[in-house]
């Protein structure tokens, strides 16, 4: 079963991977998971409490299809936890990597965008990652896909969640009619 884990934090944007959360287990029946520094529970910028089902700590990289890093202020922090290793070990071994929002930072920081294009909230929230993926960096409102990594601005969960799941493998007429069903409302008024 294709598996998902989302990486949450204290103070994590609750709205950023809900709608990809929701979707991959409701609509593609996958299999979502939650960890978090430690295993400990996390409260959310919006006050939702999460107990997650494993520490970050005991992801093993051989049972997941894909590693996604959810934004929050924590990785603009010196408490933000060093996920380097492990988003290294994911990309070796060919697992899609995302990062929404400041999630972005932790895989610039593991030094994941040095090679692909990529997108944040803007360039100004990555200089001090010491990644060596500034020509790299497109400053895009929707969500980029290059090798397996999606990277988002905050504003971006909808095509976030479409190219996590074009990463899968999962794009079909049904994925492009429920990104129109989200996106609707971003479009013109008539």
């Amino acid at each position: 079963m294709t598996t998902l884990v989302t990486i949450l934090t204290p103070g994590f944007a609750d709205w950023e991977l809900a709608l990809l959360n929701a979707g991959a287990r409701a609509y593609y029946n996958l299999q979502t998971r939650f960890a978090t520094p430690g295993g400990e529970e996390v409260t959310s910028a919006g006050g939702m409490r999460v107990v997650p089902q494993m520490a970050v700590e005991d992801i093993d990289i051989g049972t997941v299809d894909a590693i996604l890093i959810n934004g929050g202020t924590i990785w603009q922090t010196e408490q933000a936890p060093d996920l380097g290793e492990l988003l290294r070990a994911a990309r070796e071994q060919g697992k899609v990597i995302g990062g929404i929002c400041d999630g972005v930072i932790a895989l610039a920081r593991a030094g994941i965008l040095d090679d692909v294009r990529h997108t944040a909230n803007g360039p100004e929230s990555l200089p001090d990652t010491g990644y060596k993926g500034t020509a790299l960096f497109t400053g895009s409102q929707r969500a980029i896909l290059d090798q397996s990594i999606v990277t988002a601005p905050g504003t971006a969960p909808v095509s976030f969640m479409g190219a996590v799941l074009e990463a899968l493998g999962l794009r079909n007429g049904d994925l492009d009619f429920y990104l129109g069903l989200y996106a609707a409302e971003h479009q013109p008024a008539a």
